[in-house]
């Protein structure tokens, strides 16, 4: 798998599939998103469109293959990080699919690079609206504050040992992939007093989670002065709320929703060929 070094030393992993138009994917999970949680999606685009389209998959930062430092979450870096695996495959502008938080990197990098985006599609947008709050994304990161305080380090590290997927094991902390992977990595951790590693997990959860409602890495100015082409597939759940994916429909002037139950099976089919037909259009 190629990869991306970073300024900072992170190391990103990324792949691609097929030819055409490119198009980046930016995976769900939260923390988690990587490659491989396409597989776990009703809508996989590795295996949907790259017959057609140069598909480009990565793990961000802190997830699957892709590796980074004992630091807290930053859209900044992450957006660096996107625009990096662009630039080494010499890429001038790409389609972007983004689920779940990928919807937040994907208004991040319509935000701040738009020429590099031709068009988006957007399933799942994360965010905040009347449906739930904060905590909704603060408790995932409640485990890890808690097994730390009360067992130390050497509890988060034999729980990123035991599991390290974060979204599946909280108690391994935001870093557990690396932990997993890495003694060396594990050494580092040691050598922290324990609140100082909370103080670390409590800067990344309001990093990846910042107090930016509706869309968390953008602010809804941001979305109403996009041009970008968008296809929105609105989510249906606490993560994902009806109503976020529905406001960027409103809010963006290039932007088109399709019906909640789009992934239905029985709609799958004409879900799957809508998109083709939005990549086809603003390739």
């Amino acid at each position: 798998m190629p990869e991306v070094m970073r300024p900072d030393g992170a190391v990103i992993r990324y792949e691609v599939f097929g030819e055409g138009h490119p198009f980046l994917l930016l995976a769900p999970g939260g923390v988690n998103s990587q490659i491989d949680f396409w597989d776990h999606s009703a809508i996989n685009p590795i295996k949907e469109f790259a017959d057609e389209f140069m598909v480009i998959g990565m793990d961000q930062r802190f997830a699957g293959k892709s590796r980074a430092p004992l630091t807290p979450f930053s859209y900044e870096q992450a957006l660096g990080d996107q625009l990096a695996v662009l630039d080494a495959l010499d890429i001038p502008s790409a389609h972007v699919m983004g689920g779940c938080i990928g919807c937040a990197y994907a208004l991040n990098l319509m935000d701040e690079a738009p020429a590099r985006i031709s068009g988006a599609v957007m399933q799942d947008p994360v965010g905040l609206d009347e449906s739930n709050t904060m905590d909704t994304f603060y408790d995932m990161f409640n485990d890890t504050i808690r097994v730390a305080r009360a067992s130390g380090i050497e509890a988060v590290i034999d729980a990123a040992l035991e599991n390290e997927i974060f979204m599946l094991q909280n108690a391994g902390g935001p870093w557990a992939q690396r932990l997993h992977d890495d003694e060396e990595f594990r050494g580092a951790l040691r050598e922290l007093r324990r609140e100082s590693y909370i103080a670390l997990v409590v800067d990344f959860r309001d990093g990846i989670w910042p107090w930016n409602p509706p869309y968390f890495s953008v602010n809804e100015v941001a979305v109403q002065r996009m041009t970008t082409p968008m296809l929105v597939l609105p989510g249906s759940d606490a993560f994902h709320p009806t109503g976020v994916g529905q406001r960027i429909c409103a809010d963006a002037v290039n932007a088109s929703c399709l019906a909640v139950d789009a992934r239905a099976p029985e709609n799958l089919p004409a879900t799957i060929e809508a998109i083709r037909s939005f990549l086809r259009e603003h390739s």
